[in-house]
C-alpha cells in the first residue's frame, strides 16, 4: 500500500516566503487551509512527491503529490471521480478534436470538457494558492480529466487495448501548488522530467535554428496543390514585400501517394483540398512528379539536367539568401492513410482499422478522422518502424531538406 496523505499535513514553499499546504483530510483535498476538492472517494490513493526542484532548491518536493486509485476489477478503461469542484475559477486545456487542443474556463466540475489535459485552479485573495491538476501516463495507460456527476471531476484512465488491463494506479494525476502560475507549471515540469524520465526540459535542450526565424508554410496558400513554381513565387512575394522568410515549410502535397484501387504506377495527386486525399497512402519515399520533374536552369558539371527536389531547394536558397532552412511535412505513419501495403521499395505494412475511445468519440467530428476510421491506416510493424523513418529521412537529407514537421500523431494514442 502506498503512503497516503489522508489526515497528514505536508508543507512546502510557494513563493519562497509564504508556506503552502497540500493535504487530504478526511474527504477533502486542502491547499493552504482551503478546500479545493470535496467528497473525495475512499479508493483514492495519494503519494507525496519525492522529487524536489532541480533548479530552485527552495522548492521542496512536498508542494506536489501523485494521485491514483484502486478499482474493484481490472479493466482497460476506468472512469473514477477524484472529488467535487465547486465555485473555484479554473482555466484548462482540452482536446476538442482528435489532434487539436484549446483553452477552456469554468468554475465547477460540470464545466470541464472531455479529454481535458491540464487544469489550473485560480488563486484566492484569502490565501488559497494556484493549484495544477495534471493527468499523466502510467505505464501503458494514459489519463485525462472530464466532467462527472454532481460537479465531480472524473479521471479517465485507459490503455486503448482490451488486452492491457489493471485495477490499481499509483500516479495517473499530479497535483502541484504555488503562488505564481508560471512558476507552478515550470516546477511541475521539473518534477515530471524526473518522474517520467522520458523528456528533457527546454533549458536542457539546444533549440533548432528555426526558432528565431520568420517562417512561411505553404498549406494555406496551396493545400495539396503545392508545386515548385508556387513556392518560388510565394517566397519572392514575401521578400519583395520586405518580409523575407528564414524558413520555408513545404506542407502536404509533395509526397507520392495513391489510392488502394489505383495501380501502384499511378500517383494520386489529382486531389486539391483537405479530405479529398483520404484514404490515400504513401507510395514511395521520393517526392511526387511535381517536385521530381523540377528542372534547374543550372546544369550539372556533367552537362546533365539538374532535376528534382534537391535541385529546387538549392536554387531556392541560392536565389533567396535569407532562406536558411527548408522543412517538409509528413505524417507519423508516412501519410494520412499510412503506407500502401505490398509496394516494392517500402517496408512491410498492414492496413489496420483504428477504433476511437469513448472520450475521442465525444470530440468534434472531423472528415479526416472519419475517413481514417473507415478505411484504416497502413501501419509498419513497431519493430520495423526504423525502416520507415530511415527511408523517408535519409532521402530527404540527401536532397537537402533540413527538417520535418510530423503530423497526424494522434494515431499513436
Amino acid at each position: 500500500m502506498a503512503p497516503s496523505l489522508s489526515k497528514v499535513s505536508v508543507s512546502g514553499l510557494g513563493d519562497g516566503h509564504n508556506q503552502s499546504l497540500l493535504s487530504l483530510e478526511g474527504s477533502n483535498f486542502i491547499a493552504n487551509g482551503h478546500v479545493f476538492l470535496s467528497d473525495v472517494p475512499q479508493n483514492i490513493i495519494v503519494t507525496p512527491s519525492p522529487y524536489g526542484s532541480s533548479t530552485d532548491k527552495k522548492i521542496p518536493s512536498s508542494v506536489g503529490s501523485f494521485v491514483g486509485f484502486e478499482a474493484v476489477e481490472s479493466n482497460s478503461r476506468h472512469v473514477v471521480p477524484i472529488g467535487k469542484l465547486n465555485n473555484i475559477k479554473f482555466m484548462s486545456i482540452f482536446r476538442f478534436k482528435v489532434w487539436w487542443t484549446t483553452h477552456w474556463v469554468g468554475s465547477n466540475g460540470k464545466d470541464l470538457e472531455n479529454e481535458t489535459q491540464m487544469v489550473i485552479l485560480e488563486k484566492s485573495a484569502s490565501g488559497r494558492p494556484y493549484i495544477l491538476l495534471l493527468p499523466l501516463l502510467e505505464g501503458p495507460f494514459r489519463a485525462s480529466l472530464q466532467p462527472g456527476t454532481n460537479d465531480n471531476i472524473d479521471i479517465c484512465v485507459e490503455s486503448g487495448s482490451t488486452k492491457v488491463t489493471s485495477a490499481r494506479f499509483q500516479s495517473v494525476l499530479y497535483i502541484h501548488v504555488g503562488e505564481d502560475p508560471f512558476n507552478l507549471v515550470k516546477e511541475a515540469m521539473e518534477v515530471m522530467r524526473v518522474h517520467l524520465g522520458t523528456f528533457k526540459l527546454l533549458d536542457e535542450k539546444t533549440p533548432p535554428g528555426i526558432l528565431d526565424k520568420f517562417g512561411w508554410c505553404t498549406w494555406d496558400a496551396f493545400y495539396l496543390t503545392v508545386h515548385p513554381e508556387g513556392v518560388w513565387e510565394g517566397v519572392k512575394g514575401l521578400a519583395d514585400g520586405g518580409c523575407p522568410p528564414g524558413m520555408v515549410l513545404i506542407d502536404d502535397g509533395w509526397q507520392s501517394i495513391s489510392r488502394d484501387e489505383d495501380p501502384i504506377t499511378k500517383e494520386g495527386m489529382n486531389c486539391t483540398v483537405a479530405g479529398e486525399q483520404m484514404p490515400c497512402r504513401l507510395l514511395k519515399f521520393q517526392e511526387n512528379y511535381k517536385f521530381r520533374d523540377y528542372e534547374s536552369p543550372k546544369t550539372l558539371a556533367t552537362g546533365e539536367p539538374n532535376k528534382g527536389m534537391g535541385a529546387f531547394i538549392k536554387d531556392l536558397k541560392d536565389e533567396f539568401n535569407t532562406v536558411e532552412f527548408v522543412y517538409v511535412w509528413h505524417a507519423l505513419c508516412g501519410y494520412w492513410g499510412g503506407l500502401r501495403p505490398n509496394v516494392p521499395g517500402l517496408p512491410e505494412s498492414e492496413v489496420i482499422k483504428p477504433e476511437l475511445s469513448p472520450g475521442l468519440k465525444n470530440t468534434m467530428e472531423d472528415l479526416a478522422v472519419d475517413k481514417i476510421v473507415n478505411t484504416g491506416i497502413g501501419l509498419v510493424p513497431p519493430e520495423k518502424a526504423d525502416q520507415l523513418y530511415e527511408g523517408i529521412h535519409s532521402h530527404l537529407k540527401n536532397v537537402g531538406v533540413d527538417g520535418v514537421k510530423v503530423d497526424v500523431i494522434h494515431v499513436s494514442y
